[in-house]
């Protein structure tokens, strides 16, 4: 494999995926802790899910307008704002838990404002990166992004099962207070070049409502790029079904341990994702990446239904965790490129809200699903006992793992059906790159001037 030309732009990069590492890891610590503290107040399961709901809804909700704000506004500062503003959040719940005036509705209200938040951090971390980063090097770029995430998601709760029994609920808060403050100082010292106006971007200028509605319609005159974007909805889709209902099917046959143990492999499959996407960049031609990882996704799904196994859901965790990563830097780096800079963030957003918004839906309908129709179709007297049933067993979550079956069958169907479409195979070639082949120009410590490396022009 050719070895990577690390410029200054990947360096400062680099640099700020770490600081990003530290902020995620300590947001991971808090959110671990405050659900163990809403259960144990409560006792109540649905209170907890709540805590879901107020993290997407809000979200789903702000995107389009956020997006838009985050073509307008500085990327820099709007990230330098965003942090400080999550880093507030954390410290009004350390000081209300401090002086024992914290309430469940309060976490509720924080978590809710913290998803506002979020609509405008995430795409804004997003879009930096091509002005950061040689379009050659975005591959690797997404692949560490990516691994910071992932292995932020592996220490996080091994950290904050620790640190709860030993420093309590609100040191654990004060640490994430603190972790913040790594991405700030990192950005504060950097000045983040903007991306030049393009013509069509200076087109759809004017109301608010008008530029984001013109995310939507960047997308739609881009049948490829709307093609991927219903891609990654279904793998988010397959995603949330599978995360609602892995849970009881390992409990079905096995223990709490297997399941924590399974949790583990699935983690480690993330980061290796993400790390073999940072250090290979991915595929030439990133749409066959998309397509073929999609596909293994697909295929570990259905193996994971076949048996009551626990080494079998183990290779499926892991197969489709490491897949996970591989999609989402592919069709990260096709938004990236084909994206006009200072359209990105209003593009991302409806991005982000058609992905973010198939997560509930899943979850609302997979739980009925396995309860009223799969589940008493493989019990002992089921409609599927005699048939399905001596492939891959019968009784008790076998249901469930029928659903898995299909899920990945389903995945694998439409995929192929992506595939097909000439839109969506030909979209590297179809639409001209926003972005300039030569190295950006790296950023420069705050204070000097940098001009802009993008070009005018003619996906998270």
């Amino acid at each position: 494999m050719e070895q990577p030309v690390v410029t200054k732009g990947m360096r400062t990069f680099v640099l700020i995926a770490l600081a990003q590492f530290v902020s995620i890891t300590g947001s991971l610590l808090s959110s671990f802790a405050l659900g163990i503290w809403v259960y144990q107040k409560t006792g109540s399961a649905t209170e907890l899910a709540f805590i879901t709901l107020f993290a997407t809804l809000p979200n789903i909700l702000i995107s389009p307008l956020a997006g838009t704000l985050v073509d307008r506004w500085d990327r820099r500062k709007t990230i330098i704002l965003s942090e400080c503003g999550l880093s507030l959040t954390i410290l009004v719940l350390a000081l209300l838990l401090q002086l024992g005036r914290l309430a469940v509705w309060e976490i509720y209200l924080v978590t809710a404002i913290n998803s506002i938040i979020l609509a405008f951090l995430r795409p804004a971390y997003v879009v930096i990166t091509p002005l950061l980063v040689p379009k050659e090097q975005l591959g690797r770029a997404t692949g560490i992004g990516q691994a910071t995430f992932a292995a932020g998601q592996l220490l996080g709760p091994i950290l904050a099962g620790v640190l709860v029994t030993t420093i309590k609920i609100q040191g654990v808060l004060v640490i994430d207070y603190l972790s913040f403050f790594f991405p700030i100082i990192t950005l504060l010292s950097l000045r983040i070049p903007q991306p030049e106006r393009t013509a069509e971007a200076a087109g759809a200028q004017g109301s608010l409502w008008r530029e984001a509605r013109y995310g939507w319609v960047y997308l739609q005159t881009r049948p490829g790029l709307l093609g991927l974007l219903a891609l990654l909805a279904i793998v988010n889709f397959s995603a949330g079904i599978i995360t609602v209902l892995v849970t009881p099917l390992v409990l079905s046959f096995s223990t709490p341990l297997a399941l924590g143990t399974l949790n583990s492999i699935a983690g480690v499959g993330l980061l290796g994702g993400s790390l073999a996407m940072g250090i290979w960049g991915g595929p030439k031609h990133r749409i066959r990446g998309v397509i073929g990882f999609m596909l293994l996704c697909g295929f570990f799904i259905a193996l994971g239904g076949l048996r009551a196994s626990i080494p079998l859901l183990t290779v499926a965790a892991f197969g489709y965790f490491f897949s996970l990563p591989l999609i989402t830097g592919c069709t990260t780096v096709i938004w990236q490129s084909k994206i006009a800079p200072d359209v990105q963030g209003r593009a991302l957003a409806i991005s982000s809200m058609v992905m973010t918004s198939t997560l509930p839906l899943a979850a609302l309908i997979a739980g009925p699903l396995a309860d009223k129709v799969f589940e008493p179709l493989l019990v002992k007297g089921g409609l599927l006992t005699s048939t399905v049933g001596q492939i891959i067993g019968v009784g008790t979550g076998r249901g469930i793992a029928l659903m898995f079956i299909l899920v990945g069958l389903l995945t694998l169907i439409f995929t192929l059906m992506g595939f097909l479409n000439p839109r969506i195979r030909l979209v590297e070639a179809e639409l001209p790159d926003a972005l300039p082949s030569a190295a950006s120009t790296p950023p420069s410590p705050a204070g000097e001037a940098v001009q802009s490396p993008v070009n005018s022009p003619a996906a998270t």
